[in-house]
C-alpha cells in the first residue's frame, strides 16, 4: 500500500463532488446537481461537458476504456466495454466521449434474463445514465476502465433491471414521506431518502482445493461432504485473531473499495470456519446496491490474487452457518434528521412513532411480500435453521419501545423505564454507559436496532436492490395512508392517538420480542395467522396476486408485465438451479465417486484375500469391504433414481407446477444421493477419495 494518506486515497477513483466542482464549469456544475437531487433530464449541452470532463479524468488515471454498468435481472452486474480512442480516417485516431454516449447506451435486451419482455428477435435494450450515482473507475487485468452507473431498459421502456424500479420506490417514498413530515410542521425538508448499509457475509476457500471440487465450480457450493471432526462448535472462528493469509487479502480489498469510494467499514471472522464479514457505512438506497455490487466483485477479484476463491452462496456447506447479508435500513432528510431516531423521550415523539407504525403496518400487511424478496433455491436451504431467521415475517422492536408503543395506544398512562439507562458494571475501572433502547435479537427477520431497521433474511448473493424496492414501497403506501388521514382529521393530535391505537390493534400480531428459533413460536404464528413460506415455491404467486398488482401498478414502481416478468425469472432461476445440482451430483457420482469407491473396494477386496492366503480371518477388513460395496449398490441406486427424474423432461419448461416438482421430487432425491455418498466418504481412505473434503475446504484457507 502506498504513502498516501488514508483519507485521501478514498475516493480516489470516483467522480465525485470534489472532482466535479474542480473540473465543471460552474454553471455545468450547477445543472448536474439539479438534476440529481430534483430529477429531470440534463440538456445535451451539459452532458457534452460532462462527458468531456468525465473523459480527461478517466484518462488521467489510465483508464482506456468506459463501460455503462448495470443490474439485470438475476442478481449479478453487467458491463459492456467501449474503447476511448476512435481511429481517424487518414490515420492516427482521438479520444471521444460525448455526452449522447454519456446518457445512454444499447446492450442486447433479449439476451439476459427477462421473463418475457425481450423476445430473441427483440434485441434492443438501453442503457441509462444514472446521474445519482457517481462514476468511478475500476482496475482489473484488462486495465483501467470508467464505470458509469446505469438503468437498463427495454425498447418498450420496461424495466429490465434492478436499478429502474428501485429508483422508481425511493421516489415514491421520498413524496408520501415528505407530506407527513410537512404536516409535523418539517417545512425546512426538500428532500428525503431511503438509506441502506449492507452487512455481506462470505466464505474464502484454496483455489486449488476450489478448482478440485466439480461442484464448487459448477453450482457455487457443494453438493457432497462428510461431517469433518470439528465444524463451529467451539465459535473458535467467530472475530478471531485472522491469519496472515486473510489479512493480506483483507487489506487489499480494503485498497480496492477505498478508491472506489465504497465506505468498507467493518471486517472480522464470522461464526462458521471459512467465513467472514464486511460491513460499509449507510448510503443511499440506490448508491448502497452500486456499493454491495462493487463489493461482490471486488470479492472474487481480490481472492483470486492470494490464492483463494470467495464464495458467494447462501449455503456451501452443510452442517455450518450459511451466508447471509443483513439489508439495514433507515430513512434520512436532507437537513440530517433519521425518522427512526427515538430521542431521549419516545413518549412525547408522535413523530418517531408514527414512522414506526407505518414499518409495522407495512410488514404485517405485505409480509408475504417482503419474504419473497428474500426467496432463492440457495437461500431456501438456510433460512429456518439456527443460523439464519425463521421464513416467518415478525418485527423485533426490544422491550422498551414495544412497550412505549403499547402505552400509548392502549392509553395506559403508564411509563415503562427510560430507553436511556445507564449500565453500570460493578467494575470501578470501567466507565458506566447508556443502554441502547433495545438488545439484539438475531432470530428476527425484521429488528429495531436503536435507529433503524434490519431485514436478516437476505441471502448473500442476492441484489440489494429488489428487496429495498418492495420495503420503500410498502412503507411509501403506510405513510400515503398516514398523510391523508392527518390531512382531513379534524383534530391532528387526535389523529396521531387514532393511528398508533389502529396499528397496535390491526398489526401488533408481527411484533415478537421471544426467540424465533423456538419451535413453540411456529405454532404461536399459525395462531397469529402469519404465513410461513418456507421455500421460493411458496412464496412466487403472491408477486402476481391483485393486492401485489394494485399496490406497484398505483405507485408506477412495477407494471403488471414487469410483476410478470420478474415472476418468471424467480421460477427460471429457482428450476434451472435444482436442476444444475441434481445434474452436477450425477456427473459426480457415475465419474468421482463410483470410480474412486470401487478401486479403493478392489484394494481392500486384495487385502483380504492375502489376510485369508496365510490363515487369518480378517473380521475387520470383511466388514468393511462389505460395507463398502453395499454402499456402492446403493449409490449405483440413487444416482439412476436422481438421473430417470432429471430426463423426465419437467425441468424444461418454466412453470409454478414444475418448480414445485423439482422441490418435492427432485431435492429429496438428492438428498437420498448425498446420505449414502458421504457414508462411503467416512469408510474410504482419505487419499482414496476424489474430491477434497470438508476437512480440507474449512481448515485450509
Amino acid at each position: 500500500m502506498d504513502k498516501m494518506k488514508l483519507t485521501d486515497r478514498f475516493g480516489m477513483h470516483v467522480f465525485d463532488d470534489r472532482v466535479m466542482r474542480e473540473r465543471l464549469p460552474k454553471e455545468t456544475y450547477l445543472a448536474l446537481q439539479g438534476a440529481m437531487r430534483r430529477g429531470g433530464e440534463l440538456s445535451l449541452e451539459v452532458a457534452d461537458v460532462v462527458a468531456s470532463a468525465m473523459k480527461d479524468w478517466a484518462i488521467e488515471q489510465g483508464a482506456t476504456h468506459y463501460a455503462h454498468w448495470f443490474q439485470p435481472l438475476g442478481g449479478l452486474s453487467a458491463e459492456k466495454h467501449e474503447a476511448f480512442l476512435s481511429p481517424l480516417g487518414m490515420g492516427g485516431a482521438i479520444t471521444e466521449f460525448s455526452g449522447r454516449m454519456l446518457v445512454r447506451g444499447e446492450a442486447d435486451g433479449s439476451s439476459f434474463p427477462t421473463g418475457g419482455l425481450r423476445q430473441v428477435f427483440e434485441a434492443r435494450g438501453y442503457t441509462v445514465w444514472d446521474c445519482t450515482s457517481p462514476a468511478f473507475l475500476k482496475s482489473d487485468a484488462s486495465g483501467m476502465t470508467l464505470c458509469i452507473p446505469t438503468a437498463f431498459c427495454s425498447w418498450g421502456g420496461e424495466a429490465l433491471d434492478e436499478k429502474t424500479p428501485l429508483l422508481r420506490s425511493m421516489r415514491v417514498l421520498s413524496k408520501h414521506a415528505l407530506r407527513l413530515l410537512h404536516l409535523f410542521g418539517d417545512h425546512s425538508v426538500r428532500g428525503i431518502s431511503p438509506c441502506v448499509g449492507p452487512e455481506q457475509e462470505y466464505f474464502l476457500v484454496d483455489q486449488g482445493q476450489f478448482q478440485a471440487r466439480t461442484d464448487l465450480r459448477l453450482a457455487g457450493h457443494t453438493l457432497f461432504g462428510a461431517r469433518p471432526p470439528k465444524c463451529q462448535e467451539l465459535s473458535d472462528h467467530y472475530n478471531a485473531i485472522m491469519n496472515e493469509r486473510i489479512v493480506g487479502f483483507m487489506r487489499e480489498l480494503d485498497e480496492a473499495l477505498w478508491k472506489m469510494g465504497v465506505p468498507a467499514k467493518t471486517q472480522h471472522n464470522e461464526a462458521a470456519p471459512a467465513q467472514h464479514e464486511l460491513a460499509c457505512v449507510y448510503a443511499s438506497a440506490n448508491i448502497a446496491s452500486d456499493h454491495n455490487q462493487i463489493v461482490m466483485e471486488t470479492l472474487r477479484r481480490v481472492a483470486a490474487h492470494h490464492g483463494l476463491r470467495c464464495l458467494l452462496d447462501e449455503k456451501p456447506f452443510a452442517y455450518i452457518n450459511g451466508s447471509g447479508k443483513h439489508n439495514n435500513w433507515s430513512i434520512a432528510t436532507d437537513d440530517g434528521q433519521n425518522v427512526f431516531e427515538p430521542g431521549d423521550t419516545p413518549y412525547e415523539n408522535a413523530k418517531f412513532l408514527v414512522f414506526l407504525c407505518a414499518v409495522i403496518r407495512a410488514v404485517d400487511r405485505y409480509a408475504p411480500l417482503l419474504r419473497l424478496a428474500c426467496a432463492s433455491a440457495n437461500n431456501d436451504r438456510r433460512l429456518g435453521g439456527h443460523e439464519a431467521p425463521p421464513a416467518i415475517l415478525s418485527i423485533y422492536l426490544g422491550e422498551s419501545i414495544q412497550q412505549v408503543l403499547r402505552d400509548v395506544a392502549e392509553r395506559t398512562g403508564e411509563r415503562a423505564g427510560e430507553c436511556g439507562r445507564i449500565m453500570d458494571f460493578g467494575v470501578p475501572s470501567l466507565p458506566k454507559m447508556y443502554a441502547d433502547s433495545a438488545d439484539r435479537n438475531r432470530t428476527a427477520p425484521f429488528a429495531f436496532t436503536g435507529n433503524k431497521f434490519e431485514l436478516r433474511m437476505l441471502g448473500a448473493s442476492m441484489s440489494v436492490s429488489f428487496v429495498n424496492t418492495i420495503l420503500n414501497t410498502i412503507v411509501a403506501e403506510s405513510l400515503d395512508e398516514f398523510a391523508s388521514r392527518l390531512e382531513s382529521a379534524d383534530d391532528f393530535d387526535t389523529e396521531i392517538q387514532q393511528i398508533i391505537t389502529d396499528t397496535w390493534r390491526e398489526n401488533g400480531r408481527i411484533l415478537f420480542e421471544g426467540d424465533g428459533y423456538s419451535q413453540d413460536w411456529y405454532e404461536e404464528a399459525r395462531r397469529r395467522g402469519l404465513a410461513n413460506l418456507a421455500t421460493t415455491v411458496d412464496c412466487v404467486p403472491v408477486l402476481l396476486s391483485q393486492e401485489t398488482v394494485d399496490l406497484f401498478g398505483w405507485y408506477g414502481v412495477y407494471s403488471e408485465s414487469e410483476l410478470r416478468a420478474r415472476y418468471d425469472v424467480l421460477l427460471e432461476q429457482y428450476q434451472k438451479t435444482v436442476t444444475i445440482d441434481a445434474r452436477v451430483m450425477v456427473d459426480m457420482a457415475r465419474r468421482e465417486i463410483f470410480p474412486a469407491v470401487s478401486r479403493y473396494a478392489s484394494e481392500l477386496a486384495e487385502g483380504c484375500q492375502r489376510v485369508r492366503a496365510v490363515g487369518l480371518t480378517g473380521g475387520a477388513q470383511e466388514t468393511r469391504l462389505r460395507e463398502l460395496l453395499e454402499g456402492i449398490d446403493r449409490l449405483e441406486g440413487c444416482t439412476t433414481a436422481l438421473e430417470g427424474l432429471i430426463g423426465e423432461g419437467f425441468s424444461i419448461e418454466i412453470s409454478l407446477q414444475n418448480a414445485a416438482r423439482c422441490r418435492d421430487e427432485l431435492l429429496p432425491a438428492m438428498d437420498a444421493l448425498r446420505e449414502v455418498a458421504d457414508r462411503l466418504e467416512k469408510l474410504c481412505d482419505r487419499a482414496a477419495w476424489p474430491f477434497p473434503t470438508y476437512f480440507d475446504l474449512l481448515h485450509d484457507a
